[in-house]
């Protein structure tokens, strides 16, 4: 006969939602109107109708002095320059690569837009146009100075992409999650290392990598070659309690920022990692988190 697993009921705090949490979000549904002041700017997301301003998706309400815009709760990653991205390759094109970075169409990443291994500082030739796949090919997955920023936005919106330093190339050794970018916080950084002894990127376009902390940090070399070796069992837990932590705090819809996903996680460690994506587990640890990130905002 089969084992099965009982979990007991146990009495749960009610969540303290009296800590001030600087306002509340003005969420809004298609054909709600948002302002009838004509002094506002239309912006993403709205449009003008009997001079009204009116949402045209569901998402939360944010202005920026007289412009109003909508950010859709939901939806493919719209590029902004600034923004840190993970990606994979899915094709090599003449003098570019395509990247999937969860946008409505591929990225581009231009072979001037790189640096050559080892930093070697001069004009892209026809032989560097030759050898584009022996640095990066489809498939590979990828991230400047761990990280890809967004240089520019073309006119039919697709993202160009470009790198800034030499510590970028190939990721290996570790795991993908894939979320709504709009659950990922916009923040100063995105590349976090955990005192776990795991480290994320949390890429706006909502592609977040989890992998080993490396011991070493000061490889300049630039990363065309993806280190293969072995993982020991113990960083592998930790990412494999990262990820579940992360689907967890995703589930119910928390945003996704360093601090909210290293109390998430330790507020897991009492269960088994496989026991995390269990409903009843998954709200016990999520609440817990949420409670935390409410008195750290008091």
């Amino acid at each position: 006969m089969a084992a099965v697993t009982m979990r007991l009921p146990a009495a749960r705090a009610p969540l303290d939602s009296s800590t001030p949490r600087g306002g509340e979000k003005h969420l809004v549904a298609p054909g709600d109107t948002i302002t009838t002041d004509t002094g506002y700017m239309r912006g993403h997301g709205t449009y003008v109708e009997d001079d009204k301003l009116i949402a045209s998706v569901a998402g939360v309400v944010e202005r920026v002095n007289k412009l109003v815009c909508v950010r859709a709760l939901k939806g493919r990653y719209n590029g902004e320059i600034g923004d840190i991205v993970v990606g994979r390759i899915t094709e090599v094109q003449q003098k570019r690569w395509k990247v999937e970075t969860n946008s409505r169409l591929d990225s581009v990443l231009l072979l001037s837009s790189i640096n050559l291994p080892g930093g070697e500082l001069r004009r892209k030739s026809a032989e560097d146009e030759l050898a584009m796949r022996d640095y990066l090919q489809e498939g590979d997955l990828i991230s400047w100075h761990r990280q890809a920023e967004v240089q520019s936005i073309f006119s039919d919106g697709a993202v160009s992409l470009h790198t800034r330093s030499l510590k970028y190339g190939k990721l290996a050794q570790g795991v993908l999650v894939q979320v709504s970018p709009s659950l990922v916080k916009r923040q100063k950084t995105h590349f976090h290392d955990l005192p776990c002894g795991a480290s994320v990127i949390l890429g706006n376009n909502g592609f977040i990598w989890i992998y080993p902390t490396p011991e070493q940090k000061d490889d300049e070399a630039g990363g065309y070659t993806a280190n293969l070796e072995p993982v020991p069992l113990s960083d592998r837990e930790v990412i494999s309690r990262l990820r579940n932590c992360i689907m967890a705090l995703v589930t119910h819809k928390i945003m996704l920022f360093d601090t909210s996903i290293l109390y998430c996680y330790e507020a897991s460690l009492p269960h088994q990692i496989k026991d995390i994506l269990k409903p009843e587990v998954t709200e016990e640890i999520v609440l817990e988190a949420q409670q935390r990130l409410l008195d750290s905002e008091g």
